[in-house]
């Protein structure tokens, strides 16, 4: 009988230190929110914990109130629906010194690096615009709207301070929001703090420094445009959809987002009689996507229509 090398272990442990590095919204993937909450018994769902109190009210010296419960507690339920696969025949010949742990290592890295890191930063995206735009009668969420600003290096700086604000407002931290931005956004932002710093030497002025400061809150991350979409198709691969809208700016709380896998699997077949004579590859997870819906306003989205 055949031996199925089992890569699970050894696959994940290489993608938890791949994840920071190669993709795009790596810090999204590495929430602290990762386990954290507690799974259903089948494994597909998550369950968010919401504990909501009274506030406080006078006290008295004279009199012994009564106790009551002032606290409730309501589950927010999130199910994953996203599974996907992956796997290749490798024959024998095709591989130098028949090696098929190196070769699959090869395989596997030109296979994360060109089409499912990428998917994944596609699916993040789209996926989180999707869930903070749609009103969801479930759990009550009442769908946001995106900023459709078309962004100049004349106004790109009040934009982002207004996303700013809007957090500020929602009581999100301030340390550790990150901005994603499209490569040409991202100059376009060098362009706009630098004719700001210059007009604010020459007049000597002080106003704007508050603009500039809150670009250096936050950490700016580019991301390739299109990568940055509101709308893909997903039958192979990631393909934008024609009718998607251009995310310009995505400002967020990692706090706010939650990359939960529930099932990971990933395995090598020797040659054999029913793979005539070739190794099969064999990968397959059970992933999502999803929004903390309490703390949907940690979430700021610049677009632009197409």
């Amino acid at each position: 009988m055949p031996n199925a090398l089992n890569y699970a272990e050894q696959y994940s442990a290489a993608l938890a230190q791949a994840y920071p590095y190669s993709l795009n919204f790596g810090a999204l993937y590495a929430t602290p929110n990762n386990g954290r909450y507690r799974w259903s018994d089948n494994g597909k769902t998550i369950y968010i914990p919401n504990i909501s109190t009274t506030g406080r009210v006078d006290a008295s010296r004279d009199v012994i109130g009564t106790a009551v419960r002032n606290y409730d507690n309501a589950w927010e339920p999130k199910t994953l629906t996203h599974q996907r696969k992956w796997s290749t025949l490798v024959h024998p010949k095709d591989i130098d010194q028949t090696n098929h742990v190196a070769s699959i290592v090869n395989i596997t890295q030109a296979y994360n690096e060109e089409q499912k890191f990428p998917e994944m930063d596609a699916y993040l995206i789209s996926q989180l615009y999707k869930l903070w735009t749609t009103d969801d009668a479930e759990t009550g969420y009442t769908g946001k709207t995106a900023n459709t600003t078309a962004l100049t290096t004349e106004n790109i700086l009040t934009v982002f301070d207004d996303m700013m604000q809007n957090m500020d407002e929602a009581r999100v931290p301030v340390n550790g929001r990150i901005l994603y931005v499209t490569y040409p956004i991202k100059t376009m932002l060098k362009q706009a703090a630098g004719l700001t710093r210059n007009y604010d030497v020459q007049n000597g002025g002080t106003a704007i420094n508050r603009t500039i400061s809150r670009i250096e809150e936050v950490e700016v991350i580019g991301v390739p445009s299109e990568l940055m979409k509101t709308l893909y198709n997903f039958a192979t691969g990631w393909t934008p959809k024609a009718d998607a809208k251009q995310i310009n700016m995505f400002l967020v709380h990692p706090s706010a987002v939650i990359t939960p896998v529930s099932y990971q699997f990933s395995t090598l077949d020797e040659p054999s009689a029913v793979t005539e004579g070739k190794y099969i590859y064999y990968e397959e997870s059970f992933e999502d996507v999803f929004i903390l819906n309490k703390k949907a306003d940690a979430l700021q989205f610049n677009i632009t229509n197409p």
